[in-house]
């Protein structure tokens, strides 16, 4: 069973996409993360287990392979947990998305299936939009960095519990306002 996603790295202040690719195969259960990931990259095959149980996912007991595309070009940090995640449930047919080619995905994961905001959400943000994204999902905690930039459907989300709903809903076609609406907070008078 294989699965692709797509994410979005920066590498200094450029950003550049990132296919995940999942393999699920019969085997020896194993994971295994190429792509020149870092300490952070190889550590989030703990975070994303422990992220899928806890948020009522079954985690594949298959060999595990996940490539980090391209393959020459350095990754770093905790930003691709959500990619790597959405990848492995849609591999599991545990989710069916439709219009992941046009979404894309960054965030990183709590044990518990939350997800925390990364550094550098704006300029991913610029990178996908120009480079043909429609939708991009990430942590609920970074709506506000990229509200304003227009044109993509931004998709904030609090935990991986929501992830099946949320990403079954149509892309709109004209840009979308919902964002800030979601991010946005009543004030007392």
């Amino acid at each position: 069973m294989f699965a692709s996603v797509r994410s979005v790295g920066l590498l200094g202040i450029d950003g550049y996409y990132v296919d995940v690719e999942v393999h699920l195969a019969l085997g020896l259960q194993n994971f295994d993360i190429v792509g020149l990931g870092d300490g952070a990259i190889r550590e989030s095959r703990v975070r994303i287990r422990s992220a899928l149980r806890n948020s009522g996912f079954e985690f594949p007991r298959r060999r595990i392979s996940i490539n980090l595309a391209p393959a020459d070009v350095p990754k770093m940090g905790t930003g691709f947990d959500l990619a790597i995640a959405i990848a492995l449930l849609v591999a599991s047919g545990a989710i069916a998305p439709p219009n992941l080619d046009e979404t894309v995905f960054f965030g990183e994961l709590s044990l518990d299936g939350s997800l925390r905001p990364v550094r550098g959400a704006l300029p991913l943000a610029l990178y996908a939009r120009q480079h043909g994204a429609r939708r991009l999902v990430l942590p609920r905690a970074n709506l506000d960095e990229v509200a304003g930039i227009g044109q993509l459907d931004l998709v904030g989300l609090e935990d991986l519990r929501d992830v099946g709903r949320r990403l079954e809903e149509p892309i709109p076609t004209h840009p979308p306002s919902r964002a800030l609406r979601l991010s946005q907070t009543p004030q007392s008078c």
